[in-house]
């Protein structure tokens, strides 16, 4: 644990979306400094104050949003590097962070699975940092508690993935699962998912309730991965700005009832302070909207379940799991510079 100091904390992809989240929980955050906001060094938003993209920051974190020329100089000066960049940018940084003692938190998808092939099936690149996907921890944060505590590589669990689990993993961990019969996972998320760049694909004018990546998706094999589970997951875009709501189909296995169902997610979830058990009344995105909640709702009929999840694609889709992450690395209050 590091907590006699404040903790130097460089933000890489600031000026996106997620960065913008991080810099605000960082100024929250009684144990951090923020030592530099970075973009890449060609990025049309180098040296414009954060402010000037994010109006909300604007009198709180007016810090120029520097281009990432010198990553061994940056890397000098934190101890703690957020990277929210694409998913071969990070995976090219975060061996040069780790090298210099940094704790990292990646964002991206580049450290998320082992798999020989996953990386040249799903994201297009062959994996050269072995070594340091190795080390890495999935961060799914209620469930990784101790491992993510030990390492020096968090890999952040992704939006879809993070609501998608955290509403099936306890059936699955109790053996309540039929597991010949696949979860289904129907799951929409707001545009701000697709980032902060623009094209006609996320523009809200354009935007039309639409399923997208069936059978492709590259947040199925995460998904399946992590639960020890296949699943079928089709995302969806809706036209709204943010939030996932995750509609998940499950067959229970035999004799178990719906008192079972409820014992469970009682049992994992009594002491999680950023999960709420809905029970019988089911989830909302306006509920979890600009907070880092995930909330769970479930129905039993026979042998069928029906759960429903929703979060903050953001936040605990995202930033504020990373922080919540951090916070747990570091022994800090789990939920500090989240509300």
């Amino acid at each position: 644990m590091i907590n006699e100091k404040q903790l130097k904390v460089a933000i890489i992809g600031a000026s996106g979306y997620t960065g913008a989240e991080l810099a605000n929980m960082v100024l929250k955050h009684p144990s951090l400094t923020l030592s530099g906001l970075y973009v890449s060094a060609n990025s049309l938003d180098a040296n414009k104050p954060i402010s000037q993209l994010h109006g909300k920051l604007l009198g709180k974190i007016d810090m120029p949003l520097l281009p990432l020329n010198d990553v061994d100089a940056v890397a000098q000066q934190a101890d703690i590097v957020f990277l929210a960049t694409a998913h071969q940018v990070s995976h090219d940084l975060a061996p040069v962070f780790l090298k210099h003692s940094c704790q990292v938190f990646d964002l991206s998808g580049a450290y998320r699975v082992q798999g020989d092939d996953f990386y040249t099936q799903y994201y297009g690149f062959e994996h050269e940092h072995l070594t340091e996907l190795e080390q890495a921890v999935y961060g799914l944060a209620e469930w990784n508690k101790e491992q993510i505590s030990q390492t020096d590589l968090v890999a952040v669990a992704g939006c879809y993935p993070t609501a998608s689990q955290l509403a099936i993993k306890p059936i699955i961990e109790a053996g309540l699962l039929d597991s010949k019969q696949w979860p289904v996972i129907n799951a929409v998320s707001g545009v701000s998912g697709a980032g902060i760049k623009a094209s006609k694909t996320n523009s809200f004018c354009e935007v039309s309730l639409q399923a997208y990546g069936v059978f492709t998706h590259r947040h199925q094999p995460e998904i399946s991965n992590h639960l020890g589970q296949e699943v079928i997951f089709t995302p969806h875009l809706g036209n709204f700005k943010r939030g996932i709501l995750a509609t998940i189909t499950l067959k229970l296995a035999d004799n178990v009832s719906a008192e079972q169902v409820e014992q469970v997610f009682t049992a994992a979830y009594s002491d999680a302070e950023l999960v709420r058990l809905k029970h019988q009344d089911m989830p909302k995105i306006q509920d979890v909207e600009y907070t880092p909640f995930c909330d769970i709702g479930w129905k039993v009929q026979g042998q069928h379940l029906i759960v429903v999840s929703a979060i903050d694609n953001l936040l605990k889709g995202a930033s504020a799991q990373a922080m919540q992450c951090l916070n747990i690395r570091n022994q800090f209050p789990e939920t500090t510079a989240l509300f």
